[in-house]
């Protein structure tokens, strides 16, 4: 789990009842996202920006017991003239390349960029295709049209199939797809709805939050959008707003989205309140998970176990995840430091740790017996 203030490990046991601790790691410096290595089962990766030392990524091959910084973080290429130079601030976003290229990491910076690590990690090579086109760093803004810690490039998805066929969304700036490796990416925004007065048909003016691709069937893609719920279901191009089924009170407004690791037309949502830019907290003060088994059909409110009142959360779109056991276990964690658990699918929750710093992303994996 990483926070504002440091990143922990919480152990459970198989039958996800009882949690260990581990922690603190980094106390008092920002962590954005720590994933364990799925590849290997004990290599973590975490996305740091320390006081003494900036934005970087630190490095464990011991499941956290030890930790070392990349020799080479993730740093925009040299700028041709001082207009265009540009300083990463923060690593928002670590992802795994698949199996069959066993050392290959991506990673999502804030301003946007991508960047890619063929050494587990050690060190990392900019996409200039992405973080120098002339028209991706038009599509990208400013601060200003940014989240407001800074506008974000995150869920790089790699197709489990197909190494070269990857996926990335920036919050401001739009869905994009590349099918070569990543040499060349193009708009994927057919069917997405932006903010009313503005043109639809230029990137920059859209913000998904949070994209997925489904383990069972990667044909398949939903997404939480500033405008909606959306699915896609290739070789279609376009998406289709599902969110118009949620009750009409609590919209399709929010930041995370998670999959059923085994069922695609199951998935799950953590709706804020968007009746307007600001709230974004849980509607009414009364948060709910929203699911979704038939792709998005109908949803069922989820919220046994939940604060009935005066609970004013806000998940970000990194803080919500699911586990691969059967049932599957869903976990969240909030910006007031809470975080939550369920080992039935949502049906019903749990708190198993509370008074942490503001969560900003939470990750499961199994480690071997």
């Amino acid at each position: 789990m990483a926070t504002r203030k440091g990143a922990w490990l919480y152990r459970g046991d198989a039958a996800r009842e009882t949690w260990r601790v581990e922690g603190p790691h980094f106390l008092g410096h920002v962590i954005s996202h720590l994933v364990l290595d799925p590849r290997d089962g004990r290599t973590l990766l975490a996305a740091a920006k320390t006081g003494h030392l900036g934005p970087t990524v630190f490095r464990s091959t011991d499941l956290g017991r030890s930790w070392k910084e990349a020799a080479k973080p993730p740093a925009f290429a040299r700028a041709a003239n001082e207009e265009s130079a540009r300083a990463v601030d923060h690593t928002f976003w670590l992802t795994p390349a698949p199996a069959s290229q066993p050392d290959v990491w991506y990673a999502g910076t804030s301003p946007q960029g991508l960047f890619r690590s063929q050494d587990g990690g050690v060190s990392w090579e900019p996409f200039s295709m992405v973080n120098d086109d002339p028209n991706y760093r038009r599509w990208m803004g400013t601060v200003q049209d940014g989240t407001p810690d800074g506008p974000k490039l995150h869920s790089i998805i790699v197709d489990p199939r197909d190494p070269d066929h990857l996926y990335f969304a920036m919050s401001g700036g739009g869905v994009h797809e590349s099918s070569d490796g990543g040499r060349s990416f193009a708009p994927l925004l057919d069917g997405l709805e932006v903010v009313a007065g503005f043109d639809n048909s230029e990137p920059t003016f859209h913000d998904p939050h949070c994209v997925r691709l489904c383990p069972s069937d990667p044909d398949r893609l939903y997404q939480q959008n500033h405008c909606g719920i959306y699915r896609l279901d290739r070789p279609s191009k376009r998406w289709v707003r599902i969110g118009k089924s949620m009750p009409a009170d609590i919209g399709d407004i929010g930041f995370p989205m998670v999959v059923h690791p085994r069922n695609a037309d199951t998935a799950w949502v953590l709706p804020m309140d968007g009746s307007d830019v600001w709230p974004r907290t849980s509607p009414g003060g009364k948060p709910a998970i929203y699911c979704t088994r038939n792709g998005g059909e109908s949803w069922e409110r989820l919220d046994a176990g939940l604060p009935r009142e005066q609970a004013w959360w806000t998940v970000k779109r990194q803080a919500m995840c699911v586990d691969a056991a059967d049932p599957v276990g869903l976990y969240f964690g909030t910006t007031s430091g809470e975080l939550w658990a369920s080992s039935d699918e949502g049906r019903n929750w749990r708190s198993i740790a509370r008074h942490l710093p503001e969560i900003y992303a939470v990750e499961t994996a199994e480690l071997p017996g």
